[in-house]
């Protein structure tokens, strides 16, 4: 079984790398469920092109994209994946599946509290006053014996196991594996309650962020659940007055500020819905950065260090990047604002926003919503909510940090530049092939062959990051060598290294992928 975990796991990884270049993202109006759509509007967005509603489940899509692989190890990802166990490379398993799993009936679930998982969220200014986007999803936690859960977890990990842990180790991995189990809950109201900080709480860490001085109000979200359970919409605020030393107080206009308004903001009737919404003015300067291996330490290319990384040790930060990131927090950038966008499933989001608030600066989130169900949908996922973010603040500029090790990023980074021309300052991004041995898999540079050099950096450091000015797009150290070539990076066996390649400027896509096996399958016994 772990075996054929972590083929499927390097198997995600070798089709995202290899995978041609994406169609169009879906439009930010809407989110598409099985049978179901929930509307969730940009004001006034540029329209794109649409998915076609996909029915959820493994379907016909995995089984194309698994024999793509290559007959020699189609087997052993189709036993793994026919398992039921984790739904790969979609996410983790939702539904009926995790009843099935878990050995539990619809029934047993009524005793057990509805829980939410409320995402911090981003409101922008339009013509009728504010509008925020409420998004996160509704489930419930099966009542499940020590023992199963163990078991469960100790098909994440390997090489090891849970009793073979230390009581920390135990700990993590026992509850982010409850929260991967949990059964979504469709076709649920959901009401927000925004709430004003009280007079002496603080305001949230980094950024030009304050606290709203008005804004309190209950909003009954205009469409249940999905099947999925996910929520995903934006509403109009009311400027609603709170009193502040006797006086009426009241939202600030986003065309009258530069200040980031926060308003805390809780899922009514749930006691795990509590987050933050960020006001942010149509002009300024909007962070969007990756998580895994860019702000902290996940290696994700090795899949043994990742998954352990993930269930059984500690978020560690990358380096020095929380200085990088405080020192932008506290210099003078325009309305400066962070968003924390990963494409990780939402039943693994809440170890990630709890060490991203205790590490980073505050910001807005964004994760995988549940209805992007299969192959082509889930290498689009980043693409889709780049775009809902960019033509929500069309007039900002937006910083874009990540790393090599993700396919999806090299793609969608550079065709961002390209297709919002004007709104992205500085493409800043980690070569972990550079930094880190471990890292076999190549990457493709081809994306950046027409976006001037000022505009970009591969680094190695943190400290390569000191001292840019990325408001006004001065993105390049000069101290840092770049000797960028477009093209597939990082092949094995001299791979790619080829005359022809280098004319080209590429390589052959089926070389690509099968060096990506290779390498893939000699990393199960590193």
């Amino acid at each position: 079984m772990k075996l054929d975990a972590t083929l499927a796991i390097l198997a995600a990884v070798g089709i995202g790398r290899a995978a041609p270049t994406p169609t169009p993202a879906p439009t930010p109006s809407r989110l598409v469920s099985a049978g179901r759509d929930a509307a969730a509007a940009a004001p006034e967005p540029t329209p794109v092109p649409a998915l076609q509603p996909q029915a959820r489940g493994l379907g016909d899509d995995l089984s194309t994209y698994v024999k793509s692989l290559g007959s020699e190890i189609d087997s052993k990802i189709s036993s793994f994946v026919d398992s039921g166990l984790l739904n790969f490379p979609h996410g983790f398993p939702t539904g009926t599946a995790v009843e099935s799993s878990l050995g539990i009936t619809a029934g047993a679930l009524n005793a057990q509290p509805t829980r939410v998982l409320n995402l911090p969220a981003y409101a922008n200014w339009t013509n009728d006053g504010w509008s925020v986007r409420v998004h996160g999803n509704v489930y419930k936690v099966p009542d499940v014996a020590q023992e199963k859960i163990d078991k469960l977890a100790d098909a994440f990990l390997i090489g090891t196991s849970v009793k073979e842990l230390g009581d920390d180790g135990k700990k993590q991995a026992r509850n982010l594996t409850r929260e991967i189990f949990v059964v979504q809950q469709g076709h649920e109201n959901v009401t927000v309650e925004f709430a004003v900080r009280s007079s002496n709480s603080s305001s949230p860490r980094g950024g030009a962020y304050v606290n709203a001085k008005g804004g309190g109000q209950e909003i009954k979200l205009p469409f249940e659940t999905t099947t999925e359970g996910d929520f995903d919409v934006f509403v109009a605020l009311r400027n609603e007055s709170s009193k502040a030393n006797n006086t009426n107080a009241y939202l600030l206009p986003g065309n009258a500020t530069t200040k980031i308004q926060a308003l805390d903001m809780h899922v009514k009737g749930a006691d795990t819905g509590n987050a933050t919404a960020y006001l942010v003015p149509p002009r300024g300067v909007t962070v969007v950065s990756d998580i895994d291996d860019i702000l902290r330490v996940t290696k994700i290319y090795k899949p043994k260090e990742g998954l352990l990384n993930s269930f059984a040790r500690p978020f560690t930060a990358w380096e020095d990047m929380p200085v990088i990131y405080s020192n932008w927090s506290s210099s003078a950038i325009s309305s400066l604002h962070f968003h924390y966008l990963t494409t990780t499933p939402e039943q693994g989001t809440r170890p990630y926003m709890d060490f991203i608030f205790r590490t980073y600066p505050a910001g807005s989130f964004d994760t995988r919503p549940l209805n992007f169900t299969n192959v082509k949908e889930t290498l689009q996922i980043r693409r889709y909510l780049l775009d809902r973010l960019f033509q929500t603040f069309p007039n900002r500029t937006f910083v874009l940090v990540a790393d090599t090790s993700n396919a999806d990023v090299m793609k969608a980074y550079p065709a961002m530049y390209k297709d919002y021309p004007g709104q992205v300052s500085c493409i800043l991004l980690r070569n972990t092939s550079a930094t880190d041995a471990d890292d076999k898999l190549p990457y493709d540079t081809k994306g950046f062959t027409e976006i001037p050099q000022e505009n970009y950096m591969f680094f190695k450091d943190p400290s390569d990051l000191t001292g840019l000015d990325i408001e006004n797009g001065h993105c390049l150290n000069s101290s840092v060598a770049q000797n960028v070539t477009f093209g597939e990076q990082g092949l094995p066996l001299g791979l790619g290294k080829k005359k022809s390649d280098a004319v080209s400027g590429m390589v052959s896509p089926g070389c690509a992928l099968s060096a990506v096996i290779f390498v893939a399958t000699l990393m199960l016994f590193l």
